[in-house]
């Protein structure tokens, strides 16, 4: 009886009413830009750039006085003959940059929306919250849409549409500097169970009507790099109270019994967008071998799989040995990772068990604990994913893996099969030096990217920087193979053509040793070991571009230059991982 008295005191207490709790910003800047100023600004940026500078004027305190004062609202519930009682905390209005006289309701990409949101320990509204909100609003403007056109994405119309909100407050006497709970002029980026089985998309609702009804219903068919005038993000501090009891939003979501407080679509297991400047990671227990998965986006319409050991293997006297595995064209994480075939399965799980490998150099290499980060674009194809997106977001891509080991000791390799190279080729462009971490570059006959002018110097400098850095280059001569009868590359654009003109390159700085084998697999050695590109000749004219990596490619250029290169193996021999595959 105590605690239902305490639940309806807190509730009376609560309801529609600026609580205490605040967003954790910094207070705003004496010379922080204006809005008139920052809408000027942004008019003539990319998308990726305008959406870095919201976030960088939010993130830096450049927000109305009021908006980091988070308001109550209360949600109710039956669920098994009880009835539970939310209260959620958020923000009085959208975000926005400027102050309480000279404001900018900012809309963004929901990538965009969920950075800053976890950054200051909330997340986005669910529909069922969106109707809370406006239902508790003390404040209720009339939606004031513009008829939909080709200008709807630009800046001027979002500038435009936020007079117009700005003229509705002043006729009623309010300002943006006013602690009432404010509704009814945007349309809300919401968090779905829908957005389960997409990739890619952003899902809105709201633009509530005087008469109680939204505008728009939730909707789920823009990309997810879709913002315009409409729409608005509202913050709910992942704190919240149910019953009486301090819990966290994502655990009421992912419960059976609690969730239809703050969803009217179920449970919702994965209560965020991917973000494209990094993410909190979720981790998952796995059965096979005790290694544990994580799971992150850190750029748009990629994703990232990260495979570690199980936790006793770390040890603060170990570096991390961190592999960034980027996935060949057409195959997907799984496939790549591979398992034993069963009935029906695809074939692509069977050729390359970039898995099974990690687990035998697990076995070999004990002074380091081996991570494996399997890099994995949308479209199936690095080549695609850097025509679309360039090459400036990898960087960051390379830093949000490298950010969930906060450890000095930490090495990278950075590697890939097939168009996998086209990745290492991006990153390759897009930095000036190659970073002291890196400690091997290795390519799977997936080096079609190279060119001499714009990787030659970084190449070599980075050769030279350390006795620990290492290249291996696996390659065959592609461009005699048959396909159907028919050669399908030529020498210049093959591996066989880039390997041997990248050969050419170092031989201006390095002297190179060179041997042919009984199965014809030339061996071009340079600098003790720390370079070698490893050519098989093909006069069987046969397609060898999986059978390099599956007959134990991935191993043999994780160790070469090591002294554990051809221990427990034979590159080109029979599989020596079999052991480890995992079984279903």
């Amino acid at each position: 009886m105590l605690r239902i008295r305490f639940i309806i005191a807190l509730t009376v207490l609560l309801s529609n009413t600026c609580f205490s709790q605040t967003l954790p910003l910094p207070a705003r800047a004496t010379n922080a830009i204006s809005s008139a100023d920052f809408i000027s600004q942004i008019k003539s940026l990319t998308l990726a750039e305008r959406e870095q500078a919201i976030t960088s004027q939010i993130l830096t305190g450049n927000v109305p006085a009021s908006l980091p004062h988070l308001c109550a609202v209360n949600l109710t519930n039956v669920a098994n003959g009880k009835t539970n009682i939310a209260t959620l905390f958020i923000t009085r209005d959208y975000l926005s940059i400027g102050t309480d006289s000279d404001y900018f309701l900012a809309p963004m990409t929901p990538a965009t929306a969920q950075h800053i949101a976890d950054e200051l320990g909330c997340t986005l509204p669910t529909r069922k919250m969106v109707d809370a909100i406006y239902a508790a609003a003390e404040i209720k403007l009339t939606p004031q849409p513009i008829t939909p056109n080709a200008a709807m994405t630009t800046i001027p119309v979002f500038a435009t549409h936020n007079e117009i909100i700005r003229t509705q407050l002043v006729a009623l006497g309010k300002s943006s500097s006013a602690t009432e709970l404010l509704a009814g002029h945007k349309k809300d980026v919401v968090i779905s169970a829908k957005l389960a089985a997409l990739t890619n998309r952003v899902a809105i609702y709201g633009w509530h009507q005087t008469n109680g009804l939204p505008i728009q219903p939730l909707y789920i068919g823009h990309r997810g790099d879709w913002a315009d005038y409409s729409h608005g993000i509202r913050l709910v501090q992942q704190r919240m109270i149910v019953n009486g009891t301090t819990t966290t939003l994502a655990r009421v979501l992912a419960d059976p019994e609690l969730s239809g407080l703050l969803s009217d679509e179920g449970i919702i297991t994965n209560s965020r967008y991917a973000t494209n400047i990094s993410t909190t990671a979720v981790l998952t227990n796995q059965t096979f071998f005790g290694e544990r998965i994580t799971t992150l986006s850190p750029a748009p319409e990629m994703k990232v799989e990260i495979n570690s050991p199980p936790a006793k293997d770390f040890a603060p006297d170990k570096p991390v040995l961190l592999v960034l595995f980027a996935l060949p064209n057409g195959n997907t994480t799984a496939q790549t990772i591979g398992r034993k075939l069963q009935a029906g399965d695809d074939w692509h799980f069977d050729i390359q068990h970039i898995g099974a490998q990690t687990r035998f150099l697990r076995a070999a290499i004990t002074n380091r604990t081996i991570v494996i980060a399997y890099l994995e674009a949308e479209m199936k194809s690095w080549p695609a994913w850097r025509k679309k997106h360039g090459n400036t977001a990898i960087p960051g891509i390379v830093a949000a893996i490298r950010q969930q080991f906060p450890t000095s000791k930490l090495e990278l390799v950075i590697t890939g099969h097939s168009g996998g190279g086209s990745f290492t080729f991006g990153y390759l462009n897009a930095v000036t030096n190659i970073p002291a971490d890196v400690k091997r570059i290795a390519f799977l006959d997936s080096n079609y990217a190279y060119e001499t002018t714009n990787h030659l110097d970084k190449l070599t400098r980075w050769l030279k920087s350390s006795d620990e850095t290492k290249l291996c280059v696996l390659a065959y001569h592609d461009s005699i193979a048959l396909l159907d009868g028919k050669t399908f590359v030529s020498e210049r654009v093959g591996t066989w053509g880039r390997s041997h003109a990248m050969l050419e390159d170092l031989r201006a700085e390095f002297p190179f040793t060179n041997s042919t084998n009984s199965a014809s697999l030339q061996s071009h050695v340079a600098a003790r070991g720390k370079i070698q590109l490893l050519l098989k000749e093909n006069p069987e004219k046969k397609i060898l571009h999986t059978v390099q990596v599956e007959r134990n490619g991935f191993i043999h250029a994780m160790l070469t230059g090591t002294p554990l290169e051809n221990v427990g193996y034979d590159y080109f021999g029979e599989r020596t991982y079999e052991k480890w595959v995992q079984p279903r």
